[in-house]
């Protein structure tokens, strides 16, 4: 994996490793959080004390989203995007990175499937935050913010796999030392990587996509990750709807779907999905983020 951004080099931060290069007693203390895991049943008073301590929100750093979902990227959830090119997904997802870190609440890893990470934009959008209040100096503040942001190109459904293996060793071993943990996960986009599975070229495509969707939501419900994903719209009966199907849409957590006003960037987002707002009837405008 790349931290910053820069895929052309390694830099300090978050890593991911394969299973074999953990050393023993990482193991035996990864095998023991599993079994606390697997055995544990919570009541009421438990679940509200995992939302209210542990499932924050992370800001998107875009104020109408934020507005709308109540404070942001949901810790715990899996969010999606979806819309017709240029409606706004990537700027959202960048901004977010950008945020999350900047506001110090952990490691971001952005999984890029159509070469749309632009270290050049995030670097920009950082430039134009507020002073922060310790007054560090402008490149002080860029080193620590790219610093805590990953970023890794996927090329297929097989690598996202291998990928998301890394990242889940990793939330396991960052546990177990204490350092910063990764907060929040972004694949953009992850209809580019699921299409090609399940136009028929590959007899298990839907399995595969459904093995996907239990990792990402096991995932964010066992390490507290928000996970933000991107999706295209295909042609359907009168009007574009969301690519991968009838089995996909119930995947996600929250899906929001955005459309863009001709010849301006001012965007609207509207609620599909929501575990507490009502489908189609919640909506909000916003500037996309330049």
């Amino acid at each position: 994996m790349v931290v910053g951004g820069s895929r052309n080099g390694a830099g300090a931060g978050a890593r991911c490793f394969p299973r074999h290069y953990l050393p023993p007693a990482d193991e035996v203390r990864e095998k023991n959080q599993v079994e606390r895991q697997g055995g544990q049943f919570l009541d009421g008073m438990d679940l509200l004390k995992d939302v209210t301590e542990n499932k924050r929100f992370l800001p998107t750093g875009v104020q109408g989203i934020d507005t709308l979902l109540g404070g942001g990227l949901r810790q715990g959830q899996l969010m999606e995007i979806t819309g017709q090119s240029s409606s706004g997904k990537t700027q959202v997802c960048l901004c977010s990175a950008a945020h999350v870190a900047a506001s110090h609440l952990g490691v971001v890893v952005y999984l890029d499937s159509s070469n749309s990470f632009s270290p050049r934009h995030i670097a920009r959008m950082i430039d134009e935050f507020p002073i922060s209040l310790d007054n560090e100096p402008k490149h002080v503040r860029l080193n620590k913010v790219m610093s805590s942001i990953i970023c890794e190109s996927i090329f297929d459904i097989f690598n996202l796999f291998e990928v998301l293996h890394q990242v889940e060793l990793s939330l396991k071993k960052k546990v177990n030392n204490g350092s910063s943990k990764i907060c929040l996960l972004i694949i953009d986009s992850i209809s580019s990587l699921l299409a090609p599975i399940i136009s028929g070229k590959y007899p298990q495509g839907r399995s595969m996509m459904l093995s996907l969707a239990m990792i990402l939501k096991k995932l964010a419900d066992e390490h507290n990750l928000a996970v933000l994903v991107t999706n295209h719209m295909v042609a359907g009966n009168g009007a574009p709807k969301p690519a991968l199907g009838e089995s996909w849409k119930t995947v996600p957590h929250v899906r929001l779907v955005f459309s863009r006003d001709r010849g301006s960037n001012i965007c609207t987002a509207t609620v599909l999905k929501h575990t507490l707002l009502a489908s189609g009837r919640n909506c909000m405008k916003f500037a996309v983020p330049s």
